[in-house]
């Protein structure tokens, strides 16, 4: 039954034959992943977050309008890693948060929707506009796919020996 749940999470595990890392080492990894070409950052995480570091994405989607309205999604992923250097794993847990702002002249935030655990979360726009030929056609204007901060944690956690333990956050 271990490894249903350790596939139902999101547990991964390093190569066998795999040096683990230091502690430290693996924290200056994970924190070396920040830069201007990656769409999210890594930091120390705050005492109320109960963590080592955490790896954040603010997402604001495009906004829509209808005749009345105007609305637009903003969301947050979080992910929360605590290094476990007894088992050499770090324990990851994926947070979501979902505020939709509604309003013609004021936005106002209305109630969202939060999430944990492993999650994985693709969020796609498209138009519709005129191709060159005069047909129409659908072009996207907006793409997010939360895998594209996750697998490069799990890579460097994996490279660097230790295991990744996905929707678990116990001490």
């Amino acid at each position: 039954m271990g490894r249903f749940w350790d596939k139902f999470r999101g547990s991964r595990y390093p190569d066998s034959g795999a040096t683990p890392l230091p502690v430290a080492d693996l924290r200056a990894a994970l924190l070396a992943l920040n830069g201007s070409d990656v769409p999210f950052v890594v930091r120390d995480a705050q005492p109320e977050e109960q963590a080592d570091l955490v790896a954040e994405w603010r997402i604001a989607e495009p906004a829509w309008q209808t005749f009345f309205v105007r609305s637009q999604l903003d969301r947050q992923i979080r992910i929360r890693m605590r290094l476990v250097p007894g088992k050499r794993e770090v324990r990851a847990l994926d947070e979501q948060w979902e505020v939709t702002w509604v309003g013609n002249t004021t936005k106002v935030p209305t109630l969202g929707k939060y999430s944990r655990g492993s999650t994985t979360t693709i969020s796609k726009q498209w138009t519709y506009e005129r191709g060159p030929d005069g047909r129409r056609r659908r072009v996207e204007t907006f793409s997010f796919d939360s895998r594209e901060m996750k697998n490069p944690l799990r890579k460097t956690v994996l490279g660097a020996g230790w295991n990744w333990r996905g929707g678990v956050f116990n001490l």
